[in-house]
């Protein structure tokens, strides 16, 4: 399964809160670090977004208020399938793109 930097980062934050709910207003600190130049209701937005998908891939459990038109997302917990995830990344070293070099063997008279 593929994941942003994003939705890693949200993964690694709720393996360290352990089996707890924890607000989706500390995963906007991910801009802090990397994207400065954005706006904060398009940081909101992408956090949004990215947790709606994550709930779609079933990795989040998402506690919040139901109105007519919309889903507003106050906490967030991981579920099984999700900490297993998180699991995996901590564990997974990252392969490096090395080219296999092929050995030429020349024929013998």
């Amino acid at each position: 399964m593929r994941l942003s930097s994003l939705q890693k980062y949200i993964l690694l934050e709720g393996l360290g809160q352990g089996n707890k709910r924890f607000p989706r207003d500390r995963l906007v600190k991910f801009y802090d670090q990397e994207h400065q130049q954005t706006k904060v209701k398009q940081r909101v937005k992408v956090v949004t977004r990215c947790l709606e998908r994550m709930i779609d891939k079933e990795l989040l459990i998402g506690y919040g208020v139901r109105t007519p038109h919309k889903w507003f997302i106050k906490e967030i917990k991981l579920t099984a399938k999700g900490r297993r995830v998180a699991r995996d990344l901590l564990h997974n070293q990252q392969r490096l793109p090395f080219k296999k070099i092929q050995k030429v063997r020349l024929k013998k008279n």
